[in-house]
């Protein structure tokens, strides 16, 4: 009997007559609205992260008060309600980019110029203090993965526990998404020995606007 012949038969002999059946774990923690903006707040800032907690009619005053104090004059946005909403009330003092052409005919703005990238979420993971994003044509992926200060808005009713219960709740066995995104913080990386340091490639800042009613 061949090598080949031996590694096929202990594979049909180990092969489960029986799929397994995994247990959920989906209802592992149960915590409040409440309980899960604080948890996630923690995670996001222990990684320098920034969280604000806003109402529904504040955020874009939010941004009109903080952009322009910190020096953000050029920003990049999708195309959604939410974004087209803060297009029609920017500070004066900000320009407003769409992200609506391919990117080989601007690519040098994007690299060189844009200060902020600001998109929305399809919802965040408390345990972990990550967000959800699905890049998609109105929101490409380089929109949150280029410009030096990322800033995402979070629905706060749309902070799931775990990634388990994320996945169950937005039916990602019905609608796996071809290109989402888990973002748990600017952009770090590590040397040899383990050493983090933040901003090293992609954004330097992440700005997490926690939008409640």
């Amino acid at each position: 009997m061949s090598n080949r012949d031996n590694i096929l038969n202990r594979l049909k002999q180990n092969t489960l007559s029986e799929p397994v059946k995994i247990e959920s774990n989906v209802s592992s923690f149960v915590w409040s609205k409440d309980e899960k903006i604080t948890q996630l707040t923690k995670c996001i800032t222990a990684v320098h992260g920034e969280v604000h907690h806003l109402t529904n009619i504040h955020w874009i005053d939010w941004l009109n008060q903080e952009l322009p104090k910190r020096g953000l004059k050029q920003v990049l946005i999708g195309r959604n309600k939410v974004t087209d909403e803060y297009t029609y009330k920017a500070d004066k003092s900000v320009t407003i980019h769409h992200y609506d052409k391919p990117i080989d005919s601007w690519k040098d703005k994007l690299f060189n110029q844009i200060d902020v990238g600001l998109t929305t979420t399809v919802g965040a993971i408390a345990k972990t203090g990550s967000l959800i994003l699905w890049p998609d044509a109105a929101e490409p992926r380089l929109l949150s993965l280029v410009p030096p200060v990322h800033i995402a808005l979070l629905d706060a009713n749309t902070i799931f526990d775990t990634f388990e219960q994320a996945i169950e709740e937005l039916e990602w066995a019905k609608n796996t998404p071809s290109n989402a995104l888990l973002i748990s913080g600017p952009s770090k990386t590590a040397d040899i020995e383990q050493t983090l340091a933040y901003g090293i490639h992609g954004p330097k800042e992440l700005i997490v606007l926690i939008i409640d009613k």
